[in-house]
């Protein structure tokens, strides 16, 4: 953090994209640019960084590889990759190998700067004691869930699976994250253990003739809408 503003780390290695990058976030973040990554592994290291944004392919790095080494040594820094490789697969393995956002070049700036500051946000109330998506308020301390002022009685493995999707609203999330990151399964497998929990939690946050808050999307996943 500088001053009063949070502190984003660019690393791009296309010179005119980062200066469009850094003055995009200039205005309402302190903006740091490297062109190999190593910097901004240090900095969110040492706690200094509320958001990366890193590129996939790097000159002499993988930035892939770097964000999987912070996630390996427990950091949790919210980061947005952005690369030129836009196959689902390609996006698949970048939100797999740590990445929280990604972004395919060319991309709208005003966009880039929404998920940057999305990212920011989340990162924000990752250390608040209580959630706030839409209608749904979870409080963490109290392990209570609200929606629309309605306390909804959860599971602690349905708390843990709704307090990840109110972390990322409006993003794909898809089975293989869950499984990895709520079951701690690190290989792959043909369980419905997902799609019983998620239905169970359906039924106990969507009262009769309710919204439907999580929605399948075929061949992606599953996705938090809390839109009016």
């Amino acid at each position: 953090m500088q001053g009063s503003k949070p502190s984003v780390y660019v690393s791009e290695d296309e010179k005119d994209l980062a200066n469009a990058l850094v003055k995009e976030l200039s205005g309402r973040y302190h903006v740091l640019w490297s062109e190999t990554g190593a910097e901004a592994v240090e900095a969110a290291l040492a706690g200094r960084v509320a958001v990366l944004v890193m590129d996939r392919k790097l000159k002499g790095a993988d930035g892939l590889a770097l964000i999987a080494q912070l996630r390996q040594k427990g950091n949790r820094t919210p980061a947005l990759m952005i690369s030129a490789m836009g196959e689902v697969d390609d996006r698949v393995a970048g939100l797999r190998g740590g990445g929280d956002d990604y972004l395919v070049k060319p991309f709208a700036m005003a966009e880039f700067s929404a998920r940057v500051d999305a990212l920011a946000r989340r990162q924000a109330c990752a250390e608040a004691p209580q959630l706030r998506a839409g209608p749904l308020e979870l409080d963490l301390v109290a392990r209570k869930v609200l929606r629309d002022g309605r306390e909804i009685d959860l599971l602690p493995r349905e708390f843990k699976l709704l307090e990840y999707f109110m972390r990322r609203p409006g993003l794909v999330v898809t089975r293989q994250m869950l499984l990895e990151d709520i079951w701690n399964y690190r290989f792959n497998t043909q369980t419905n253990v997902v799609d019983v929990h998620i239905r169970n939690l359906r039924l106990k946050l969507d009262a009769p003739g309710a919204k439907k808050l999580i929605v399948n999307l075929r061949g992606e996943g599953f996705i938090l809408d809390v839109a009016p």
